[in-house]
């Protein structure tokens, strides 16, 4: 009998250890309670995020060769100094410098990675689909709107009703250019006659009066302005309201960017980079386009215009820009569409968080 109470005994302790269960006797209402006792659950092991030196490695375009669209000349050439002076490298990217005719074809179908051109070359067409983005503001100035020295004409209110010659043609960055120059005279451009011609033959077409004004770059008619021949009437170099904005900028294939983000953000840490030399280092850059043929002729001349850029254009300077030709585009019917320009801007604009570095001049610039 005892053995058996016993073996009773012990198989109810057996039982309750199982159950992994404790008593309460002290509840209020006299009755027992059950606590089940329970495993913390185990912590998951947190993953650790990648460094960007290791998220770099997993873009499609580590490694490989990024293309640069480039066929020569002053004010575009940041990125192809950038190329030879081994700003890339330094990053560790690859890169080639690729001539090419159309710099929209280009960098819209990716045959280029990144290329330099006129915000009016390239802002309606990203607008309008193109695949591309912009990252930073290349430099200032470079065009200015010219008339015969000895013309009576010395603003463009003295312009209506005449023809104005734009080298690249209608709806080209000529064009928009000078749209710009006479809206903001509160000129209106519908009464201003544009006439495409050919830049070469622009000063002959001035002195046999069929055009009465054209826009030219400041490089081509700086010949002709010291030789008495022709005159500045209005400037993106030198006059106040222009002065403070890129006349170019940097543009990336979007598709591009948005696989390869540290790849692009490395590139425009080399475009400033490159920005920062070229301003503290005008002559030995100029010298660099030469030994590379991207620039060409008398070698003083191009250090003046090279020197008449400011080429630390900041972010801030880029957005105010972009912000202000949407704007005038819009007005002119250039771009047409029902978005408003805070949506348009962030569609073409993604900028790095980069500073200029050594800044040797300010960003009012006068003659």
């Amino acid at each position: 009998m005892k053995k058996s109470l016993i073996a009773l005994l012990i198989a109810i302790v057996m039982v309750f250890s199982a159950c992994n269960t404790t008593v309460n006797s002290d509840n209020k209402d006299g009755k027992t309670e059950e606590k089940v006792e329970t495993k913390p659950e185990e912590k998951k092991e947190e993953k650790s995020e990648l460094s960007e030196e290791e998220a770099w490695k997993q873009e499609p375009f580590y490694g490989k060769t990024v293309k640069i669209g480039y066929n020569g000349g002053l004010c575009t050439g940041g990125p192809g100094l950038a190329h030879a002076l081994g700003y890339f490298d330094e990053l560790g990217i690859k890169t080639e410098i690729v001539n090419v005719q159309s710099k929209v074809d280009a960098i819209g179908t990716n045959q280029v990675q990144l290329t330099t051109d006129h915000i009016a070359t390239l802002l309606v067409p990203a607008v309008n689909g193109i695949d591309m983005v912009f990252k930073s503001g290349a430099q200032t100035g470079c065009k200015s709107l010219f008339v015969l020295n000895d013309d009576k004409i010395n603003k463009t209110s003295d312009l209506i009703g005449k023809k104005v010659g734009v080298p690249d043609g209608i709806g080209n960055s000529d064009h928009n250019i000078a749209l710009r120059f006479f809206n903001h005279d509160d000129v209106d451009p519908k009464e201003i006659k544009f006439v495409p011609v050919e830049g070469s033959a622009s000063i002959l077409a001035l002195q046999n009066y069929e055009i009465e004004a054209v826009v030219l770059s400041d490089q081509f008619a700086e010949k002709f302005i010291n030789d008495g021949t022709i005159k500045m009437i209005r400037s993106l170099t030198y006059d106040e309201d222009f002065s403070k904005e890129p006349c170019c900028v940097y543009a990336f294939n979007k598709t591009f960017v948005k696989e390869n983000p540290i790849t692009a953000k490395k590139m425009t840490q080399a475009l400033f980079k490159i920005s920062d030399y070229i301003a503290n280092n005008i002559e030995d850059a100029t010298q660099a386009l030469f030994d590379n043929n991207w620039a060409s002729g008398d070698f003083d001349q191009a250090v003046r215009m090279m020197d008449s850029y400011n080429w630390q254009v900041t972010n801030e300077m880029a957005d105010s820009a972009l912000t202000s030709i949407l704007d005038d585009y819009k007005e002119f019917g250039v771009i047409t569409t029902n978005k408003d320009t805070a949506t348009l801007l962030d569609e073409v604009w993604m900028p790095e968080d980069f500073k200029n570095e050594n800044v040797v001049k300010t960003v009012d610039m006068t003659k």
